[in-house]
């Protein structure tokens, strides 16, 4: 945001020292005819932004140009940004020798950076950043008067370009495809004040000789393969306000004066890492800092006492560190941060953090909106002081040892958004005050020892998208007010003592995508109306107690990746259309009473080997076990088991056939390609569906031999077909 921002005051300054024209002169004939072949590279112009670039008034007057104010009139700023323009950069624009803004940023330019451009000796600000712009980094030693280059967001590649005017002032080239490692040449410029290189492949360290870019105020490295120490160069920048490393490999101890040295800092970012040691205390001397960003390394001690001195932080992120609290002296952090009135958002989830959180969690600013405390050792009850957060967004206390009751007065926290709660030993009843948090998105509540029913008044809740309250000893029946929550995505109620029948208002939930009830005392059929259900992409209902058939409508939910029926008192047939479910990963029907599982109705514990095999089967014949031709003991798998191998071309699914450029008259003589793929899947079929389940082939087996056909034949058109069925198995 801060970039952009300075780009806009750049673009600002550069529109303000040019004005239009509106008087042809001949001399201006090179800077016409480099704007027409440029409008001439563009292949889309949505916007029609160069719907004015025509012979019918001077160019000055056209959208998007500024020319100088001196005779004759020369095109000075070019400012196309954010058009969708889509073309290649014409490389006639390095004729517009008195060009000194070129701004195409934030549209879909393809092909190389044109290397005319890097003899433009007036340009002095070109942004060619978001766009989709290959090949490598031209040089730009001859643009003396360039000042600013953004390149950012590209497809550009190569090494770090090292052909850099003397006095350029801001290099962004985040978010490419460069490699190598960061010159020490780099340093010579040391007019440099920011530099972003960030979400790169580059290695290797920083160099020493960074030191000298002492007008150096912005520095983004991160997610690259920057590895050493942490930069000791760095050190002597002490212009510096924002400094990231994040996601990369450096390791050791941060140096312990830190805050000494760069007392100018304004952000810190760090995360994902390797480094350890202690925070350095002197970092409390960085009055002007507002982000601290540590997590993911290996920081181990105390969070320094004083850290309460920074009164002007926004975020402090020390999650997944090997931070301790424990003692009263430990926790005097805690105490610090009262002095944090700016604060928004805190986190320390996943340290060492031991005993009772102190009542003065309670101190903490009421700006504060985020607040972690997750995957450590805390125990005792609901931390009271959070009550006096009256604008939190989300707590997130889950996988500690909490216990007692749930306070009633979590529903008076109104701006609640995500309550994370699970993995505890929270006990009691669910508050029915959580029914007035009308912001709530997420409730997680899951491995706790709650009891009792849930909530009817949850129906209330207008935009919660999931609601986890599976492992706990829940009884009654399911509400069927949850399933009008227009918002519902996920309901997790799997491991409890839940009863009763799901009811059919389940079909209003079009927008549901994970539904995981397993392992309840479910009873009834399971619901018709669930096939309404659009959206879904996990359906859970093992080790419950549902009876009658398989729901048809189940066949229309073509998002599906996951059904589990098993354990369960199912009869009937498998419906055909199961087979319509092109994206199911995982299927298990096992332990029913289905006539296709096991052959003849016997359940074994082969069953979801023969189940997978018939579904198997479906999909590559596309006929259903239902279909007339299936009587007097002829069967899908007994069909494919005729006709392979030497007529399986005349079996299979006519748009696989056109996929694989194979006729149903093409000889069947096996050999590379689509032909042999098929006969491998069917192969497998077959052995999953062997009458005896001793003869059936493991899940193991299927697996590694689907794999195996992954391998060899990936490349091929039935690709798109057979990933999904062969992934995740």
């Amino acid at each position: 945001m801060k970039a952009a921002a300075i780009g806009q005051f750049l673009l600002l300054i550069m529109a303000c020292s040019a004005v239009t024209c509106s008087s042809a002169d001949a001399n201006d004939e090179t800077d016409l005819l480099s704007l027409l072949d440029f409008k001439r590279s563009i292949t889309l112009d949505p916007q029609q932004a160069l719907a004015s670039w025509n012979h019918s008034a001077h160019f000055c007057s056209w959208e998007g140009i500024l020319c100088t104010t001196t005779s004759p009139r020369r095109v000075a700023s070019i400012r196309l940004e954010r058009r969708g323009l889509v073309g290649q950069i014409s490389p006639s624009l390095g004729n517009l020798t008195f060009l000194r803004n070129l701004s195409l940023a934030t549209n879909r330019f393809t092909g190389d950076i044109p290397a005319s451009l890097g003899h433009l000796l007036q340009l002095q600000y070109l942004f060619l950043s978001n766009n989709t712009l290959q090949g490598t980094i031209p040089s730009f030693t001859n643009c003396s008067s360039l000042r600013v280059l953004w390149l950012h967001r590209n497809r550009l590649v190569g090494p770090f370009p090292t052909e850099l005017p003397p006095g350029l002032r801001q290099l962004q080239i985040s978010v490419n495809d460069l490699a190598g490692t960061i010159p020490a040449s780099l340093s010579n410029i040391t007019t440099l004040d920011a530099i972003s290189c960030a979400d790169n492949h580059l290695e290797g360290s920083v160099p020493d000789e960074f030191a000298r870019v002492q007008n150096l105020q912005q520095l983004y490295l991160g997610a690259n393969q920057l590895s050493g120490r942490f930069p000791r160069a760095i050190m002597n920048l002490s212009a510096l306000t924002d400094l990231s490393l994040a996601l990369n490999q450096f390791s050791g101890d941060v140096p312990p004066d830190l805050g000494s040295k760069l007392r100018n800092l304004m952000l810190l970012e760090l995360p994902v890492n390797f480094f350890q040691g202690q925070i350095p205390p002197s970092l409390t001397n960085t009055s002007n800092l507002h982000y601290i960003e540590i997590s993911r390394n290996s920081f181990s001690g105390m969070v320094p006492s004083k850290i309460g001195r920074l009164n002007k932080l926004e975020m402090l992120n020390l999650e997944y560190n090997q931070l301790q609290a424990e003692s009263k002296r430990d926790w005097e952090f805690l105490d610090s941060l009262a002095n944090c009135t700016e604060l928004i958002d805190f986190s320390m989830t996943g340290n060492l953090l031991k005993g009772h959180v102190p009542a003065s969690v309670g101190n903490l600013t009421n700006q504060l909106q985020y607040i972690y405390f997750a995957e450590n050792q805390l125990s005792g009850e609901f931390p009271p002081g959070i009550v006096n957060l009256h604008n939190l967004y989300t707590v997130s206390l889950a996988v500690n040892q909490f216990s007692g009751v749930l306070p009633e007065w979590l529903g008076s926290l109104k701006h609640l958004q995500k309550v994370s709660l699970g993995s505890n030993f929270f006990s009691g009843t669910i508050p029915s005050s959580f029914s007035n948090l009308t912001q709530l998105a997420e409730l997680n509540l899951e491995s706790n020892r709650l009891v009792r029913k849930i909530p009817p008044s949850f129906g209330n809740l207008p935009i919660l998208k999931v609601l986890n309250i599976s492992n706990n000893n829940l009884y009654g029946s399911i509400p069927k007010e949850l399933f009008r929550i227009p918002t519902i995505v996920q309901i997790s109620f799997y491991v409890n003592n839940l009863d009763g029948m799901i009811h059919p208002d389940i079909g209003n939930a079009r927008q549901l995508t994970y539904l995981q009830l397993s392992s309840n005392n479910l009873s009834g059929e399971i619901p018709t109306t669930l096939g309404n259900c659009e959206s879904l992409e996990g359906i859970e209902f093992d080790h419950n107690a549902f009876s009658g058939s398989i729901p048809v409508s189940l066949g229309n939910i073509r998002t599906l990746k996951v059904l589990n029926l098993s354990h369960n008192n199912l009869t009937g047939s498998i419906p055909a259309s199961i087979g319509n479910l092109q994206l199911l990963e995982q299927l298990d029907l096992s332990f029913n009473k289905l006539k296709e599982c096991a052959g003849g109705g016997q359940i074994s514990t082969a069953s979801d080997v023969y189940s997978f095999g018939v579904v198997l089967l479906e999909i590559f014949i596309r006929r259903r076990p239902t279909d007339e031709m299936f009587k007097d003991g002829m069967s899908i798998a007994k069909f494919a088991e005729i006709n392979f191998p030497e007529n399986v071309l005349q079996i299979v699914d006519p748009q696989l056939l056109e996929e694989l450029d194979l006729s149903k008259e093409t000889p069947v003589a096996i050999k590379e390609g689509g032909a042999q793929i098929l006969q491998s899947v069917f192969s497998i079929g077959l052995c999953c569906t062997k009458t005896s389940p001793s003869k059936r082939i493991s899940m193991q087996e299927v697996a590694a031999k689907l794999h195996g056909i992954r391998d060899a034949y990936l490349k091929r058109k039935l690709k798109d077909q057979l990933s999904n069925l062969f992934s995740e198995i």
